[in-house]
Parts: structure tokens; C-alpha cells; sequence
């Protein structure tokens, strides 16, 4: 039968001091173990066969670095409480400090058969038959931990931190948990969730990486795993990723969809397609996939049938925002009076979420813009960009002090003594600048080339310059770009190998060139220089109140934080075009500019110029790039599938009454476009 819990005299509760004694003791243990040691002691002196203070001596007698000792108190425990299995454990962990496997391996299987629920001492069985090289019995071991772990106070406080997205209390617990026991998978998950939260998917990799090398079947965890790698743009390392859960369970339609949004990345809509239609059909009511469904639907030129799968994931869920948004974003849809009624009822709504909200307003800023009623569509474009900047806090002192450490590292001196150093490919076409400057149509129109492919806005060259920069936390200095100075030819040609290894899975096509229209690279032309000289970079640039207020009236699935404030967008754009004056000066030749007003003005001589700059014969079909049948993964997806037109190049001008805030950011750059200023 049963014992009864031990305590004073071996049954029952300790008593009202005793029990003080012994929590005095373990709150001694954390901070001060050696004063715990000498408490249990006295404890004993009065009480010598308290069970609670037996065991508290061997713990204590362990962490100071007595096993020995520790191993003698304990077994003396566990003879006389054969079925307490927290004295079982603790004598198994004591065991495996002092190398002896098996008997620690019976041990602690003794006290799991005592308390199933006993997570500690699961994941020191993992940790034993990791240490034996036992891979399938740790991978059991742990599994077991993950399912038993709940019940761990430490973690459930943990849990909780995180469910009310106290991030820093969270990740203060977890780490001072995995101090004591850093092979816990649990902790390690929720640790790497927390870091997912605040941005930091490469700490999330390297944590959840570390959680399937001990426990390989911890299926959650690879789940995280290859959202932390899509994160980061990793599209090829996620596919593996999730490949292997659909082995284990192809059905699961969050594994489904998560391959359908890595596939969505490398450009295979065909598979993205399918792979949502066989989730819609198994599970229809789900109104998130089915928006998601409508994105790949219209990236791959299927606009009706996307504008469909949009109203689909209105019907079932009315209150989402994004939907709205999504077929406002497409430029060339049009919302009824019942749509816009719909819209205004949601924004009255008490519970709505800001992120629904900020959506919201975006699609009647929209759809009050295609109407005329441009007061009321600047407010709602206004209240839009002021929850999603509330969000972001973006810094625009950041971005400028980015720029100058880049002009003073990238003198012409810097980049001559550098020459000859990189990769010598010429495969990447680089258009930078701003969003919404013309940078698309640039990439319609050379993907329409015989000898160029277009892709994305690909996240790799960022990616590369976010691990150069190293930076420990939010308010740690970037090394990046001053760390370029130190490496010699041999570090440059591998990064600039590295971002050809990882766009490889974008080139489908086999085409000679292929395009990367990642805005933000603009910041790296510099970088690019050494580690690609031989790529070409096209500066997309557009009237500064065009480009900027374009800007911010879209909103991005994800980056571009400086495009919620007209100040802020405004400055932005400065540091842009300084930033570019810098490298036609100390570079020239390097970055050929288009104007977005000289393409739609006179296209067929920009694009004549634009080939030559890039080395390539004339191609008539880059005139008619709107025949082109690509996927386009961009909001001006619809656009360019349409000739060039001029209506939108002074459309702001109906704004420019509330642009005041915009104006004095930009200054001379305003008036002196297109010369810089």
C-alpha cells in the first residue's frame, strides 16, 4: 500500500515550525546553499527523522559539491520511504553526478513509475541517454517531459507571462530556470517564443535548433523551428522542416498551411495553391486561410478568383480586417455602398482589435480616396498610421546615424583599396529606393528580358547584415558597417557567395540574371561593392511627395516602419537620397538611377537605357511587360499588369493640404526633385 507523505516522524504534515524551518531552507538553497546545508542539520538535531529535512541535506549537500555525502543521506531517505518518489530522484540525480548511469537510470525510472507526472526527473533520463549517445531513448525521454512539464510551477509562471505578453518577466523566468536546468525542451520552447516575439527569429533558430537535437520528435517545437526560419527568409532550411512533420502527420492542415506560405516565398504558386485548396476542403471554415488563399491567388494572376476567396473569408468572420484591406490593396478593386457600410460598423465596434482596426482604416482610406472624398479618406489613412506606428516605435534618429556611419566607412579610398576583392558574379540585379517609386514596374519590365528573372523582395542581403551587426539586445551598438572593414578577400567573396547560396531556390527559371527588389538595400550598396561588385543596382526614385505619401498610404505585410509618420517618412527619404548623392560621388557609375516620371513619360528611352546599363540586347517584349505572365509579389501586382499610365504621378496632390508635417521633413529635397538636395 501507499505510505502516507513523509514529514515529522516519518507521516502527516510538519508542523506550523518545523515547516518554516524547512521553507527558510530552501529559500537558502537558491542564493546561499551552504547556510541550506547547515539549516537542514539543525533541523535534524531536533527532528532527526524529519523526511522533508533528510531530503533537503542531500540536495544541499549535492550543490555544494559533496556527492558523496549526498548519495549517503539519500539512499538512508529512500530505504525508509520506498515510494516517495521525490526522494527516488533526487537520489538518481545525485547518482549521475557522481557518473554511476544505470543505478541513476533505476533510480529515476523508479520515481517516474511512483509520480508519471514527475517532469524532472524525464528529462534526466533524456539527459542520461543523451550522455550514453542513446538518441531514440532520449527523444522518448523528453517527449515524456514535454507532455508532464505543465505542472512545473516555475513554467506555468513562465506560461503565464507569456499569455499576457509580459515578455520580460517571461524571459527572466525561463532563464533562470534553464541556468538549473538548461536541457529542460519546455523551457527551451517557450524561451525561443519569447525571443520570436520581440524579433529575434535568429536567437529563436539557434534555441529551437538546440530543442530537436534533444528531443527530435518534439513536433511543436519544429513547427516554431520552421516559422523562425521562414521568418528570416530561410525558405529553403523551413521546407526541410516542415517536409519532415508532413511525414509524420500529412494531414495537419497548420502544416499545410505553413508549407504553403514557404512555397508562397520561392515563388511556387501552383503547389501554394493546391496545398490550400485540399486545407479548404477538408476544413472550409477558416477564414484566415482562406485570405491567405486569396493572396496566392492574386499574386499568380487570378484576381477574380482571389477576390473571391477574400469575400469567403469576410463572410465567416466579419470583424477581420485584413480581408478588407487585402481587397483594397489591390489598387484596382472597387468597394460598394454595402462594403463600406460593413466597414464603419466594424470600427464601431468596442472589442475590436487594433490590428484589425489599423486595417480597417486603411480599406476606407482606400475606398474614400477612389471616391474623391479626400478630408474624410486622410483621417481614416491618419488613424490608420498612428495605431501602426504606436506599434512599430520606429526611430528615425536610427536610420540616420545608419546612413552616416555608412558615408564615413565607404570612401572612395575604402572602396579602391577593396577593388577586385568579392564574388565576381554578376547574376543579382539589386533595385532599391523607396517603396512604391516605380521599383516594381522596373522589375515587370526586366523579367519581360529573355535573360532575366524576376523574384521578390528577397530578404537575404538583411538577413546577412543583421548577423554582421551582432547586436545583444535592443539597445546594443550595431558592428555593422564598420565590422566590413576588417575582413580580408577571402571573408568578402564568402558573404557575397553565401547571398547567392541562399537566393539560389528563388531562380527558377535559369535565367542568366535574376532580380532582388528588397527596397532597404539601398543601405548596402556599400556593402554590396565589396562583397558583389559585379552586380548591378537601379535606383528606383520618385517625386519625394508621390514616393512618400504613396508610402503611407499602404500598408506592409511586414518592415517599412518608417512609413506610419509623415515626419518620419519624410526624413527617411532624405537620408536616401543623401545617401545615394554619397555613392555617385565616391563610386560613380555604380547605381544607375531611373525616374519613375522619365519611365511613364518616355518609356521605350528609359528602358533603352536601362538594358545598356545592364549590359543586355533590346528586347521588344519589355515594352509590352504587361503581357508578361508572372507572379508578382507585390501591392502593385494588378498595376503592372496594366500599360502605363499617368494618373497616379500627381495624385498626391489631392492630399497636399494635410502635407504640411511632410513637406518641412523632406525641405530642399522637395522642391529641387530630381536633383537631389
Amino acid at each position: 500500500m501507499a505510505e502516507a507523505r513523509p514529514g515529522s516522524g516519518g507521516g502527516g504534515e510538519p508542523s506550523g515550525s518545523l515547516a518554516t524551518a524547512l521553507a527558510h531552507a530552501a529559500r537558502l538553497l537558491e542564493s546561499r546553499p551552504a547556510l541550506a546545508e547547515r539549516q537542514a542539520e539543525e533541523i535534524l538535531l531536533l527532528v532527526p527523522d524529519s523526511a522533508e529535512a533528510i531530503l533537503m541535506l542531500g540536495l544541499a549537500q549535492r550543490i555544494n559539491g559533496k556527492p558523496v555525502a549526498s548519495r549517503a543521506t539519500l539512499e538512508r531517505l529512500v530505504a525508509g520511504h520506498q515510494f516517495w518518489a521525490d526522494a527516488h530522484y533526487q537520489l538518481g540525480a545525485t547518482l549521475a553526478a557522481l557518473g554511476l548511469a544505470d543505478d541513476a537510470a533505476r533510480e529515476l525510472r523508479r520515481a517516474t513509475e511512483l509520480k508519471p507526472q514527475m517532469s524532472d526527473a524525464w528529462r534526466a533520463l533524456g539527459d542520461l541517454a543523451t550522455a550514453a549517445g542513446d538518441g531514440e531513448a532520449a527523444d522518448r525521454h523528453y517527449a515524456q517531459q514535454i507532455k508532464t512539464s505543465v505542472s512545473n510551477p516555475a513554467l506555468i509562471e513562465a506560461a503565464t507571462a507569456l499569455l499576457d505578453n509580459r515578455l520580460a518577466i517571461a524571459e527572466r523566468a525561463l532563464k533562470n530556470f534553464l541556468k538549473h536546468f538548461p536541457t529542460d525542451v519546455t523551457a527551451i520552447r517557450m524561451l525561443a517564443e519569447v525571443a520570436a516575439r520581440i524579433g529575434r527569429f535568429a536567437d529563436a533558430e539557434t534555441l529551437l535548433r538546440r530543442c530537436l537535437e534533444l528531443a527530435p520528435s518534439f513536433d511543436a517545437a519544429r513547427h516554431n523551428y520552421a516559422l523562425a526560419l521562414l521568418r528570416q527568409g530561410k525558405a529553403a532550411e523551413a521546407l526541410v522542416a516542415v517536409d519532415r512533420l508532413l511525414q509524420i502527420d500529412p494531414h495537419d492542415p497548420g502544416y499545410r498551411n505553413l508549407k504553403a506560405s514557404v512555397l508562397g516565398q520561392i515563388g511556387d504558386y501552383s503547389e501554394t495553391i493546391a496545398l490550400y485548396e485540399g486545407v479548404l476542403k477538408d476544413y472550409p471554415n477558416q477564414p484566415k486561410v482562406w485570405m491567405s488563399y486569396g493572396h496566392a491567388l492574386k499574386t499568380a494572376g487570378r484576381l477574380s478568383d482571389g477576390i473571391d476567396a477574400y469575400r469567403r473569408s469576410i463572410e465567416q468572420m466579419p470583424e477581420l480586417g485584413e480581408a478588407y484591406w487585402s481587397l483594397a490593396n489591390l489598387k484596382t478593386f472597387r468597394f460598394t455602398e454595402g462594403d463600406l457600410g460593413a466597414m464603419q460598423a466594424q470600427l464601431a465596434r468596442a472589442d475590436l482589435s487594433d490590428g484589425d482596426r489599423l486595417h480597417f482604416h486603411f480599406a476606407l482610406g482606400k475606398a474614400l480616396e477612389d471616391a474623391g472624398d479626400y478630408a474624410r479618406s486622410f483621417t481614416h489613412y491618419s488613424e490608420a498610421n498612428r495605431i501602426r506606428r504606436a506599434q512599430l516605435g520606429y526611430d528615425a534618429g536610427e536610420t540616420t546615424e545608419r546612413a552616416e556611419r555608412t558615408k564615413a566607412l565607404f570612401t572612395a579610398d575604402f572602396l579602391a583599396s577593396r577593388a577586385g576583392m568579392g564574388c565576381p558574379s554578376p547574376d543579382p540585379i539589386f533595385i532599391v529606393g523607396l517603396p512604391r517609386s516605380g521599383s516594381t514596374l522596373i522589375e515587370q519590365i526586366l523579367s519581360s528580358h529573355s535573360m532575366v528573372e524576376g523574384t521578390m523582395e528577397l530578404p537575404d542581403l538583411p538577413s546577412i547584415v543583421l548577423r554582421l551587426a551582432d547586436r545583444r539586445g535592443r539597445d546594443s551598438p550595431s558592428q555593422y558597417p564598420e565590422c566590413l572593414a576588417a575582413m580580408d578577400a577571402g571573408q568578402l567573396r564568402a558573404l557575397g557567395e553565401e547571398y547567392l547560396a541562399r537566393t539560389r531556390i528563388q531562380r527558377r527559371a535559369g535565367r542568366a540574371f535574376f532580380i532582388d527588389k528588397m527596397p532597404q538595400n539601398f543601405l548596402y550598396v556599400g556593402m554590396l561593392r565589396l562583397i558583389l561588385p559585379n552586380a548591378k543596382v537601379i535606383d528606383a526614385r520618385r517625386h519625394p511627395l508621390g514616393a512618400c505619401f504613396s508610402g503611407f498610404k499602404q500598408h506592409f505585410a511586414r518592415g517599412q516602419a518608417f512609413s506610419y509618420g509623415l515626419e518620419d517618412i519624410g526624413r527617411y527619404y532624405r537620408d536616401y537620397v543623401d545617401l545615394m548623392s554619397h555613392f555617385d560621388r565616391v563610386a560613380p557609375g555604380a547605381v544607375h538611377r531611373v525616374h519613375y516620371e522619365s519611365m511613364v513619360d518616355d518609356t521605350e528611352t528609359e528602358v533603352r537605357r536601362l538594358l545598356d546599363h545592364l549590359g543586355l540586347p533590346f528586347e521588344d517584349a519589355c515594352l509590352r511587360f504587361h503581357e508578361t505572365e508572372r507572379a508578382v509579389r507585390t501591392p502593385s501586382s494588378e498595376q503592372v499588369r496594366q500599360p502605363i499610365f499617368r494618373d497616379g504621378l500627381d495624385h498626391w496632390r489631392h492630399y497636399e493640404p494635410w502635407l504640411g508635417p511632410l513637406k518641412t521633413a523632406l525641405g530642399d529635397a522637395a522642391t529641387r526633385y530630381p536633383d537631389p538636395p
